[in-house]
């Protein structure tokens, strides 16, 4: 076996069955029955003891609820908002027990702190609305509502953006990212329509027509962040989270060369890809020790499936 495979192998159930699935090429009772145990071991299981009765991680919905709002703040990623993305990530699977109960106690007892709508109604920004789509489409969640917003809130130019004032406003490569995931989700859950597609459409080609990376007015570099490989994306949209946007809607175009280029020459000597840009924040646990800089297994595994996808 590629000792890089054996590395990933070495990981966390969440890990483990995804490299099973997408690089092994296992057989699918082999695949379920690794991808079972991240509701008992591992992240996903100190992930899911996190939440309280009251359906919430940390005491609040997208802030923790120590969270002093009236004070000078940055991003927390405790709260229920990025444990729900977090799970979509690990692979819980939708219809264990444990999912159920979780993704249950969020649509009964979870309310958004902006205006006390159900969770999975949304709230009003597109990169938050967005990675609440996901979440609901991949548990099965009603969220009829918040497809409704976002289709409201898509600017001209073909994408979103959280601090859009009106229709003049341009789009953010993150809060874009955000929505196109949550609609690929929806599609993949079989609940698209002709108008979600749509969207989703000039979505992805407002990406593309910048070439993940680029401004289409210069052709400058937008943020040299955006080129530095994370994980946990959260909100941060960067050029292989929208690789493997493109990946999983199953949408090649040539647009995408550059980025995929620059993503294979960030490949280490021995095959692992490096974690670059850490998005601070307080955190229930830290997933792996990897500091910036070092191979991490989550980066490789993401990277590995963008590229055999590309080059296949």
């Amino acid at each position: 076996m590629d000792a890089v495979v054996e590395y990933l192998l070495s990981g966390d159930p969440a890990i483990r069955w995804q490299v099973l699935r997408d690089l092994v090429g296992a057989p699918d009772d082999e695949v379920a029955a690794e991808r079972a145990r991240v509701a008992t071991e591992g992240w996903g299981a100190q992930l899911l003891a996190e939440q309280a009765d009251d359906g919430r991680w940390d005491g609040g919905t997208y802030r923790p609820g120590w969270a002093d709002e009236s004070r000078p703040f940055f991003d927390a990623w405790t709260a229920t908002h990025f444990a729900l993305q977090s799970l979509v990530d690990l692979g819980l699977d939708p219809a264990s027990a444990q999912a159920r109960r979780a993704v249950g106690l969020v649509r009964d007892h979870v309310r958004w702190e902006y205006d006390g709508s159900p969770y999975f109604d949304g709230e009003v920004e597109p990169c938050i609305n967005g990675m609440a789509l996901t979440a609901g489409a991949y548990f099965g969640e009603p969220v009829s509502r918040i497809v409704d917003t976002l289709l409201g809130g898509q600017l001209p130019d073909g994408g979103w953006n959280c601090w859009a004032q009106d229709a003049s406003a341009v789009s953010s490569f993150h809060s874009t990212i955000c929505v196109l995931e949550g609609l690929r989700a929806l599609e993949a859950a079989g609940g698209a329509t002709e108008a979600t597609r749509t969207a989703q459409a000039a979505g992805e080609t407002y990406l593309l027509d910048r070439g993940l990376l680029r401004r289409k007015s210069t052709g400058e570099l937008v943020d040299p962040r955006m080129t530095m490989l994370s994980y946990p994306v959260r909100w941060y949209f960067d050029v292989l989270r929208g690789l493997d946007h493109f990946r999983l809607a199953g949408r090649r175009d040539p647009r995408l060369s550059d980025a995929v280029e620059l993503l294979r020459a960030k490949a280490g000597p021995h095959g692992l890809f490096p974690y670059e840009n850490c998005h601070q924040g307080p955190t229930l646990f830290d997933m792996e020790a990897e500091a910036e800089g070092f191979p991490s297994r989550w980066v490789t595994l993401r990277a590995l499936r963008v590229l055999r996808w590309w080059d296949a």
